[in-house]
């Protein structure tokens, strides 16, 4: 399931050659955060360095260069005639190691992260200015956190600013994530092995919190449960703030107190996904807490699930994420206005678009080493086609506040159910269909 070093590094092959001939690309680690004196967050990897090199240690620096031009690095390379690849670590250190744990140490990495060069990350300053001199084009985040810009800023400085112009710097500066996030949309099978076992766990913790709902436990008891199964199954971390919201909480999309006492009769919204190896699983199930919809509760319920079938059905190779959020919205509109919720013609209510009073999120997003994952919906605006490898969620819902002018049986009630899946040649997969999501489904395991 791991991904191979290979793999890292045809991906740094694939980065550099879309590149401009004689470029050089930096990617740097995250940093520790701290939280309150000496005390840190978990730390949590940049995606685009964990995709390029599988490194989990902060404060490094991964340097690809294409260029042909001669270069004296530490006396280490002394000509680069072709792409080259360095890392820049943290040293190891026995008194550090102790505090905070193992490094790889430079010693080790060039070997085990497989680069040409590895450095010690404290001379970043000082050879950064050599490995830029002679490109003509530098490629980094733009949206990188200061500190990185401003090393690779005062480097550019230091290059542009040589005595007697010994050295040449970059002319033409490029944002890397215009070319690395258009890369990491298309998932190869070793990511897409992971993805499905992280969407495994997750419907596991999604089944054991259905298990374990009934009246008078809270929702963090939920919540609980579901993080229980995540560490169990080895997904450490939820790769987002889980949302277990009941009764009304469900109609508060981004939810996260969890605070609330379940009531038998009510619903209950689970939005929880692992994170495992760095990918990202995200499921939305909605569940009765008492085990037995309503006759409401049903009507609303099966509304959203046929509108989630109806968007499956477009989202395959060549059609667009927005024709599948229109077949969506069709049947959307159509039960509302059967339901009474909405008045007048569906065709009146899409095109004054009523319907986002209770649907007001789209239908989904990429997926993958971010909850929320990179890449652009449009090319040139026009929207993008779905290609086979890209992964997305899929997720209508509908959300009826106690304050909406309809019927007193649909006024509290939040519906949402959300699918990962991947887009194969025939049409789509299902990576999350291990959690129950039929009316008859979700009876009979809850009854169990």
């Amino acid at each position: 399931m791991t991904i191979l070093l290979a793999e890292f590094q045809q991906r740094r092959d694939c980065l550099l050659a879309q590149c401009e001939p004689n470029s050089i690309c930096i990617v740097a680690a995250s940093s520790l955060v701290t939280r309150s004196n000496d005390t840190e967050y978990p730390f949590r990897q940049n995606s685009d360095f964990w995709y390029l090199t599988g490194f989990n240690e902060p404060n490094s620096f991964l340097i690809l260069s294409n260029g042909s031009v001669a270069r004296n690095i530490s006396n280490a390379l002394t000509t680069q005639s072709k792409k080259s690849s360095m890392i820049f670590v943290e040293p190891s250190d026995a008194h550090a190691e102790i505090w905070h744990g193992r490094r790889l140490g430079v010693e080790n990495a060039a070997a085990k992260l497989g680069t040409d060069l590895a450095f010690d990350v404290d001379d970043i300053h000082e050879e950064l200015v050599d490995i830029i001199d002679g490109h003509e084009h530098i490629y980094f985040s733009l949206d990188a956190e200061p500190s990185i810009q401003s090393t690779i800023n005062e480097a550019l400085g230091e290059c542009r600013n040589s005595p007697k112009q010994s050295k040449f710097a970059p002319s033409s500066v490029h944002d890397i994530q215009a070319i690395l996030h258009a890369m990491r949309l298309l998932k190869s099978d070793a990511e897409l092995s992971i993805m499905q076992r992280a969407a495994d766990i997750s419907a596991m913790a999604h089944v054991r919190a259905m298990l374990f709902s009934q009246a008078e436990k809270f929702e963090y008891q939920l919540e609980a449960e579901i993080h229980h199964e995540f560490a169990m199954q080895g997904a450490r971390y939820p790769a987002y703030g889980t949302i277990v919201g009941s009764g009304e909480n469900a109609c508060i999309l981004h939810y996260t107190e969890n605070a609330g006492k379940l009531a038998s009769g009510d619903l209950v919204l689970i939005d929880a996904g692992c994170e495992l190896e760095g990918y990202a699983a995200d499921i939305t199930r909605t569940f009765p807490v008492n085990g037995k919809f309503s006759p409401a509760q049903k009507q609303l319920y099966q509304l959203v699930l046929d509108s989630q079938e109806a968007a499956l059905g477009m989202l395959k190779p060549g059609n667009t994420i927005s024709q599948a959020m229109q077949a969506c919205v069709q049947v959307i509109v159509q039960g509302l206005v059967d339901l009474n919720i909405l008045r007048g013609s569906v065709a009146a209510n899409i095109e004054k678009e009523t319907w986002r009073t209770y649907f007001m999120h789209g239908l989904g997003h990429w997926l993958g080493l971010d909850v929320h994952d990179v890449g652009i919906y449009k090319i040139n605006n026009i929207d993008r086609p779905l290609q086979v490898g890209m992964v997305m969620t899929v997720e209508p819902g509908l959300y009826i506040p106690a304050s909406a002018r309809v019927d007193d049986k649909f006024k509290g009630i939040g519906i949402r159910i959300e699918d990962d899946i991947v887009i194969t040649p025939s049409g789509n997969h299902i990576m999350t269909s291990k959690a129950p999501k039929a009316v008859s489904d979700i009876e009979a395991l809850m009854a169990s």
